[in-house]
């Protein structure tokens, strides 16, 4: 049987999921959630759970290539778009995979900003675009199901990117990372900035909140979605008045505070 690139009369899904870049786009407030154990069933509970992204943690969490790939796969299958948290070495491998988009740590600077918008988008006729190297034999293009120019155009249109600010000098030039065309949010991890302005973990303390409502007004501010980890309900309508909107929590808190509770409740009254 020749070749043809025909899509198949049922017209499969492609598999990569592009609502996130309309939802983030939105001004909706958005809740995510960190995931870095290597599961997908942990991935598809997250989807069954009503969150409306997830982040695959590959900066903090266990998972090699291959898995990262399964995990986008389990996002797929159960209709939850998913951003990779990763190194930049690892963009363009995590974006063959299907990825919805990419969440880089520790952005400093706009000009940083704007090489890692290059390194997201593909080269266009003109000159336009990026640096992307193009390849569709990736599972993003459906192994050359989806390849071709409209694979190009659409992969630059709706992969997204987040910059992480987590210092007080990326926290002084939150706005102008912003303000780079091509992303599309600036994410505050707390912890980080914490331990960078000599607080340890300790990102409830006064100084790390007005730093962390520096940031996010100033992103606010410039027309971009804001977001920043908010662990408890309080924090995060504190965060929503300060420009926030993206809010994130992670799945082992979750679970380790269940654990806990399901340890602990009413033991004190058993007797063994």
């Amino acid at each position: 049987m020749a070749w043809t690139d025909t899509p198949h009369p049922l017209h499969p899904r492609h598999p990569l999921d592009t609502s996130l870049a309309s939802r983030i786009r939105s001004g909706r407030p958005l809740r995510g959630i960190f995931n870095g154990l290597p599961s997908p069933a942990i991935v598809e509970m997250c989807a069954y759970a009503g969150f409306d992204l997830l982040i695959i943690d590959n900066e903090h969490g266990s998972a090699d290539l291959l898995m990262t790939e399964h995990l986008l796969r389990a996002a797929r299958a159960s209709a939850i778009p998913a951003l990779v948290r990763c190194f930049e070495h690892e963009i363009a491998r995590v974006l063959d995979m299907g990825a919805s988009g990419v969440q880089i740590p520790m952005v400093e600077s706009a000009e940083q900003a704007r090489e890692l918008v290059q390194r997201v988008r593909y080269p266009l006729p003109g000159g336009l675009g990026g640096r992307r190297g193009s390849a569709f034999s990736t599972r993003a293009a459906g192994y050359g199901a989806f390849g071709g120019p409209a694979h190009t155009q659409l992969s630059n249109d709706a992969i997204v990117l987040v910059a992480m600010v987590e210092t007080p000098q990326a926290v002084e030039r939150a706005g102008e990372i912003a303000a780079v065309p091509g992303i599309d949010a600036v994410f505050v991890g707390p912890n980080d900035l914490a331990h960078a302005m000599g607080h340890e973990n300790r990102w409830t303390d006064e100084p790390v909140q007005r730093a962390i409502e520096k940031a996010l007004r100033a992103v606010h501010g410039q027309g971009k979605c804001a977001g920043v980890l908010a662990l408890t309900p309080e924090e995060e309508a504190r965060y929503a008045q300060w420009g926030g909107r993206y809010f994130a929590t992670v799945t082992t808190s979750l679970i380790t505070r269940a654990f806990r509770q399901a340890a602990t409740d009413g033991r004190a009254e058993l007797s063994y």
